[in-house]
């Protein structure tokens, strides 16, 4: 699960690479070491060699050659909203590029370029200056960069298509320390890859991405109903998204009801099957369109109302509060029926923690017109994403909550075509057969792009694609 690495410097190497970079260097013992080390999964728990919190490019650069040419294993943290936990590498050096936050939005040409460190919620507050928005991941706090070179599923979705799929360029620092410009007029083999191929060619430093119009206030569908109502629930959202605009990308969600003083006390702990849904359009228009949703009788509670696109953005935020414990997986799924809901409200039923929910992302749409050779994200033909998530607080329950998901996604399977979504990844544990089952037919033409970008793997700490030479 985790690659570890036991790297021994000389404090004059060290002193050398400090004068030679802006930003900060943190080591083992250093005041702001343990905090520095942490990502948002707790259950990641790993101790770098050196952390380099970094400033501009330039730093980036620097860090890149000095870990190749002290055979150094490296690590890049965005966000640091990290499920996998390939942030942050056992004895290894990590490029943390959250410092860097620089966000310019071009009002004419509707692109926004934003660093390697922003989160979405950053990016959001720039662009709805604007009125404008690029299609983003549904918790503010997820970096952009993981989130994109992942794909990049959110609430645009079916109107705008992936993140990945809006990237205009992006400025990358390959393995051998050059700092490239890709598009699809510049370096666009590389640039294929980066859409989708995670962070195997390189150090993103920067996305430009397409903006549209969205917001600032647009309608959001948040209906919970009683979960022995999943079937109707699921079927029902199924037959509204085939008759339904692209400008509503809904997400189903089985889990149990929060004990929050917003849900009615005696549905505390007892399952739900939930609709969310935003409507990217006016919100008269939203008002209408999410009606049915909201129209199938007897909620536990609907909290559906106008708001703006920022704070739809945030509204899955607690949810996930930093520090708690976290295991995703994901699968493809062809068809919703009978057979298929059944197993998903077993599966719901006998979740360890309360805090944990099996997703069905609706997806079709923009999305789905992309082509399977287009970018490397691949196939986007199975109409379902089934998202496992396990969240949960106490280590002691560990070993539970990561069996129900693995159990889950294993039963489902029997219902996919094997595809699956990286940035639900479990902790990579399958290796280069999730990597196949991922990428599909796309999977030689990244080793072959591997090959030529990053023919040693200096880049691995990702969803990584092994090179064969």
């Amino acid at each position: 699960m985790q690659e570890r690495k036991t790297t021994v410097l000389e404090e004059s190497d060290v002193a050398g690479l400090r004068a030679q970079i802006r930003g900060e260097l943190i080591q083992p013992g250093d005041a702001h070491y343990d905090e520095a080390r942490k990502v948002w999964n707790g259950m990641i728990d790993k101790k770098p060699a050196l952390i380099a919190r970094c400033a501009s490019v330039d730093d980036v650069i620097v860090l890149v050659n000095f870990a190749r040419e002290n055979g150094i294993l490296l690590a890049v943290r965005g966000g640091g909203h990290n499920v996998a936990g390939t942030a942050i590498a056992d004895g290894g050096l990590v490029v943390d590029l959250s410092p860097m936050k620089g966000v310019r939005v071009d009002p004419e040409r509707h692109t926004v370029r934003a660093e390697g460190g922003v989160t979405i919620g950053e990016l959001d507050e720039e662009t709805q200056k604007f009125g404008l928005a690029t299609p983003m991941g549904v918790v503010s706090e997820t970096g952009i960069a993981g989130l994109t070179l992942g794909g990049g599923i959110g609430w645009l979705r079916r109107k705008y298509g992936l993140s990945s799929d809006n990237l205009v360029s992006v400025d990358v620092v390959t393995a051998d320390g050059r700092y490239l410009t890709t598009s699809e007029t510049e370096n666009p083999d590389l640039f294929w890859g980066i859409r989708g191929g995670g962070g195997n060619f390189g150090v993103v430093t920067s996305f430009e991405y397409r903006l549209y119009p969205v917001g600032p206030e647009v309608m959001f569908c948040f209906v919970l109903y009683p979960g022995d109502r999943a079937k109707e629930v699921l079927r029902f959202c199924d037959e509204y998204v085939a008759q339904a605009p692209d400008g509503v990308s809904p997400l189903g969600v089985l889990g149990r009801v929060p004990h929050d003083e917003i849900f009615p006390e005696e549905w505390h702990g007892k399952p739900y099957a939930a609709i969310l849904a935003m409507y990217s359009g006016s919100v008269q228009e939203g008002e209408q369109v999410l009606k049915p949703l909201r129209d199938l009788g007897n909620p536990i509670a609907d909290l559906s109302e106008p708001m703006p696109y920022v704070e739809v953005q945030k509204v899955l935020d607690e949810d996930y509060p930093e520090g708690w414990r976290y295991y995703w997986k994901s699968v493809n799924v062809s068809d919703l029926g009978d057979e298929e809901i059944k197993r998903l409200m077993a599966h719901a039923e006998t979740a360890p923690s309360d805090h944990s929910t099996i997703d069905v992302w609706y997806q079709g749409g923009a999305m789905s017109r992309v082509g399977a050779e287009e970018t490397a994200f691949g196939d986007r033909s199975a109409p379902y994403l089934i998202g496992v998530e396990g969240n949960w607080e106490e280590p002691h329950e560990d070993e539970a909550n990561v069996a129900w998901v693995r159990e889950c996604v294993a039963d489902m399977q029997r219902f996919s075509d094997g595809g699956l979504y990286l940035n639900f990844p479990g902790f990579l544990e399958e290796g280069q057969e999730m990597m196949r089952d991922a990428y599909g037919e796309n999977y030689d033409r990244l080793v072959a792009l591997k090959n030529e970008y990053d023919p040693t793997n200096f880049f691995r700490m990702n969803q990584n694609i092994r090179p064969t030479r």
